[in-house]
């Protein structure tokens, strides 16, 4: 196991990699996505059954689930009331379960793409407060879908190309205050749209960014392919930058300011804050 210090100013952290103990001859597949629930316990999402695994924060395995379910991880998250929403790439589909593997919800049709509709290989989840539903398209229809709490469509904005309102690979995706942020990975950079679709502004200077995620305390965190994570204020300043264990494709933040990015190969690393 790796420990060091990174980071400046409040924004600190000791390095521990990788985060998770596993019994014997129990192996991690490839580590897509990492979220937290209300509890702090960690959910890793990985590529191999089962393809969600509960850890307490010290790393203990304390659950797992979903063996047979899914076809493809890729993206996760969690609600404030512990509702765990999971892209399934391959499949074409987006799932909502509870904490002990429970399916409550699912959006798109199993193993059939639809160009420019939902789903062409699905990126990563959002969920507003009050459980509107935001989709990044990622992989094929470079879209963002939009849902209501129960499923109902509501819209889909965005098509592949360079201009403002375009993607190319929109591969993480948040909601903060009626602003929709979007990592336009290829483009590399961050588009923010309101909750219709319309094009605010972008945030340049990233390296094929992977994934965001705001706190409570309205820090923005942007994971890329540098590797490297900057956290920004929400007029798009940036606070302080780390070099990351590995290129992070997933990035939390627990409930304690605890940071845990997912590494695909590089499995999962925590970021213990320290001040």
């Amino acid at each position: 196991m790796t420990r060091f210090i990174v980071g400046t100013g409040s924004h600190v952290y000791e390095v521990i990699h990788p985060f998770g103990k596993l019994p014997s001859g129990m192996t991690f597949g490839n580590t897509s996505h990492v979220a937290t629930d209300s509890e702090g316990k960690v959910y890793v999402y990985q590529r191999k059954d089962p393809p969600i695994l509960v850890f307490d924060g010290e790393g203990n395995l304390v659950d797992s689930w979903g063996d047979g379910e899914l076809m493809d991880g890729h993206g996760i998250f969690i609600t404030e009331s512990d509702e765990v929403f999971l892209s399934d790439r391959d499949a074409h589909e987006i799932l909502k379960y509870d904490t002990k593997g429970n399916v409550s919800l699912r959006l798109g049709e199993r193993e059939k793409p639809a160009l420019e509709e939902p789903f062409n290989h699905p990126a990563d989840i959002a969920v507003t407060g009050d459980g509107e539903i935001y989709i990044a398209d990622g992989y094929a229809n470079s879209r963002i879908h939009r849902f209501k709490p129960d499923g109902t469509y509501v819209k889909s904005w965005g098509s592949w190309g360079v201009g403002p309102g375009q993607f190319s690979v929109p591969h993480g995706i948040w909601v903060h205050k009626d602003l929709v942020y979007v990592c336009d990975r290829e483009n590399h950079r961050v588009q923010i749209f309101d909750t219709s679709g319309a094009y605010i502004s972008e945030w340049v200077g990233f390296f094929h960014p992977m994934d965001i995620f705001i706190d409570s305390e309205e820090t923005v965190y942007v994971t890329d392919q540098v590797p490297g994570m900057t956290m920004l204020n929400l007029d798009g300043q940036m606070i302080t930058r780390i070099r990351t264990a590995a290129n992070a494709h997933g990035v939390w933040v627990d409930i304690y300011g605890n940071m845990y990015a997912a590494g695909n190969e590089a499995l999962v690393t925590k970021y213990k804050k320290i001040s």
